[in-house]
């Protein structure tokens, strides 16, 4: 059996221990309620499963994309839902791709370990709908950072993050060469910014998804991740 096999043989059964203290009966549970799956997501966060692609130099198990999906496809095997905790495994890709070392070495241990959440990612926006160019929520420049205005909807899991990477226009559209351009990409730490608005919304899945106001939200200039108004090269997070 190659190495890769055998790794991944190990996640499955890691996989398999964990989901059987939680078998379908608690998931009916926390959907009735339309509650976060805390338990769950906690135990699975004690493995260190969440940090499975950061490098190990930050902390992080680093394996590949294929074993991640294998934890994801092993909880939806087991009946559990992968919903709550997929976001964990990959949003950090922008800081770990585009961030500067400082901001790697700030974040990405804590989100290895699970002590840091970053599971949301504010892109969508109501009036833009698949055209992220079209967003409205912009980033204004100041002497110390920036002024955050806007709305986005159907982010989800951001009440259970302490982070999150949002999406914003750094220059108008019509100012900007090309429509793509002048967008610029942040991570928020929602535990000390002020002027976030929250309202869940119900949606036919018990998805924990969101509708988020930002009202003045003064961010510091060390929260833009890469380039200003290059956020179309950075905001991947596959």
């Amino acid at each position: 059996m190659t190495d890769t096999a055998e790794l991944r043989k190990d996640l499955r059964e890691l996989i398999d221990r964990i989901c059987a203290d939680y078998p379908d009966a608690y998931w009916r549970e926390v959907d009735e309620a339309r509650r976060y799956p805390e338990e769950f997501v906690d135990a699975l966060t004690g493995t260190g499963c969440l940090g499975a692609l950061v490098p190990e130099e930050y902390g992080g198990l680093g394996l590949g994309l294929g074993d991640a999906s294998v934890l994801l496809e092993g909880i939806n095997a087991n009946g559990g839902n992968a919903g709550p905790v997929h976001a964990q495994l990959y949003t950090m890709g922008s800081v770990l791709r585009h961030g500067s070392e400082e901001q790697k070495r700030r974040y990405l241990p804590g989100i290895a370990s699970g002590q840091l959440r970053l599971q949301a990612f504010g892109v969508t926006e109501p009036t833009a709908g698949t055209d992220t160019t079209s967003i409205r929520t912009t980033a204004r420049r100041t002497d110390d950072g920036y002024v955050v205005n806007g709305q986005k909807v159907f982010i989800s899991r951001v009440q259970h993050s302490d982070l999150m990477l949002l999406l914003a226009r750094t220059t108008p559209r019509e100012e900007a060469a090309r429509k793509s351009e002048g967008l610029s990409l942040f991570l928020l730490d929602l535990r000390e910014v002020e002027g976030v608005e929250l309202r869940p919304l119900r949606t036919m899945v018990n998805h924990e998804t969101n509708e988020v106001f930002l009202s003045d939200v003064h961010i510091p200039a060390d929260a833009l991740i890469g380039e200003e108004g290059k956020a179309s090269a950075t905001s991947s997070t596959g």
